[in-house]
């Protein structure tokens, strides 16, 4: 039996990313971090195309946009972020918006329909002033105090001077209303090779990782790099080094089959060429769907540092800075996903988790998730040669609204 339902527009789908593409392009890619000017001219931007869908909504206090409609029957959120890492990606973020507001102008016009998609961008999903800041608070988890104390990771600019320019001070922030969502769906690119390298047009998300962050301090002893004996040095910075080393001989045989862990900054004090490191910093990151393995790897990484310390000739301390705890996706949305990919991409599907953190994992605490990936050319994202092909992006718009479509009718039976 031919399929009848309401189809995306894929090419109003490429349109739209490509007229955000142009706001603070940079090379293939973008430069839109949180709250610069082409950050805020893609939230203007996303304002103006929600009547489009019946949609009515305005940027709130805490530069979060959810677009909300008056049609009667049960309604699905969807949506995702408009600003960037920096000098990275044009698709990380507004595919999921792009996508979420073709579903709302397919489906919320359609008169057999009952419900509607409405629309959200969250804020700062990419940390430029705190962790999933946006989605974080419409689920009521972000305090004021939180906001005062918030810093631009790059420039240190306080984030109540960057909402003060934006026009959003004293603005309320949207919180979400119990009850009212059915659940929530967001469209991202994997971000990885999975799909790419196995033919398949969509992935099926199932979890969202958790990741726990640490900040590993060495102390050490800093003196002349001319004169100190190798003999008798505290080196931090080689203490450091040769920890790391350790991290990556032991972790695999307390890992995970999908754990990751990466070193992502190491800063060494005073950090001259000629002076031996008194003090040294890693920031360190674990990211695991299983909490039982981050808690046996988080434990054989402090029982390092008790060793190394014993050992000497420098002490170390390890202190957790970020706990994020994993999310799984909710059964009957991976069916919705599944169902509309064997109808509309051939059931060149798969079910897998993400390794990368999302706003999805924020709206699971409180109401059903789900997240549909498109492929990545190479696995390459955060960098400014991320991209999709285009047959890849219609595809996986036409699938993404379709499940939409799905969502909301099982919802009103």
């Amino acid at each position: 039996m031919p399929d009848i339902h309401p189809r995306a527009n894929g090419e109003r789908v490429l349109a739209d990313l490509n007229a955000l593409r142009a706001l603070g392009s940079y090379k293939t890619g973008v430069h839109k971090p949180t709250f610069s000017e082409p950050h805020k001219q893609s939230l203007d931007w996303l304002v103006r195309k929600l009547p489009e869908a019946g949609l009515t909504g305005a940027i709130d206090g805490i530069g979060n946009i959810v677009g909300t409609s008056t049609k009667l029957g049960p309604k699905l959120l969807a949506g995702s972020h408009l600003e960037s890492q920096n000098y990275a990606g044009w698709l990380d973020g507004p595919l999921g918006v792009v996508y979420a507001i073709e579903a709302a102008r397919v489906l919320n016009t359609d008169s057999s329909m009952k419900g509607a998609v409405e629309v959200a961008a969250w804020c700062d999903e990419e940390g430029h002033f705190g962790n999933f800041l946006g989605s974080r608070s419409y689920v009521g988890q972000v305090t004021e105090a939180e906001i005062d104390a918030a810093r631009d990771r790059t420039s240190g600019r306080a984030m109540r001077d960057a909402l003060t320019d934006m026009g959003l001070a004293g603005r309320a922030r949207i919180t979400a209303e119990p009850g009212r969502h059915v659940g929530y769906l967001e469209a991202h690119i994997e971000q990885g090779d999975t799909l790419e390298s196995g033919k398949l047009a969509i992935g099926v998300v199932t979890s969202i990782v958790g990741i726990w962050q640490y900040r590993i301090t060495f102390t050490g002893e800093q003196n002349h790099a001319g004169t100190t004996r190798m003999a008798v040095r505290k080196d931090a910075g080689l203490a450091l080094a040769k920890f790391c080393v350790a991290i990556d001989e032991r972790f695999p045989a307390a890992c995970g089959p999908r754990t990751v862990w990466t070193t992502g900054r190491i800063t060494l004090d005073p950090g001259a060429p000629s002076i031996i490191p008194g003090g040294a910093e890693m920031l360190f990151q674990i990211r695991d769907d299983d909490p039982a393995v981050i808690a046996r790897l988080e434990e054989l990484l402090r029982t390092m540092a008790v060793e190394a310390s014993a050992k000497g000739p420098c002490t170390v301390k390890v202190e957790k800075i970020r706990t994020g705890a994993p999310a799984m996706m909710n059964a009957g949305i991976q069916d919705a996903i599944e169902g509309a990919s064997k109808v509309l991409a051939g059931g060149r599907s798969i079910r897998m988790p993400s390794g990368a953190g999302h706003d999805a994992q924020m709206l699971a605490t409180i109401m059903p998730a789900g997240m549909l990936f498109v492929p990545s050319i190479g696995g390459i994202s955060h960098h400014w040669t991320e991209n999709t092909a285009d047959v890849d992006i219609v595809t996986g718009a036409q699938v993404f609204v379709d499940a939409c479509r799905r969502i909301l009718c099982s919802s009103a039976m």
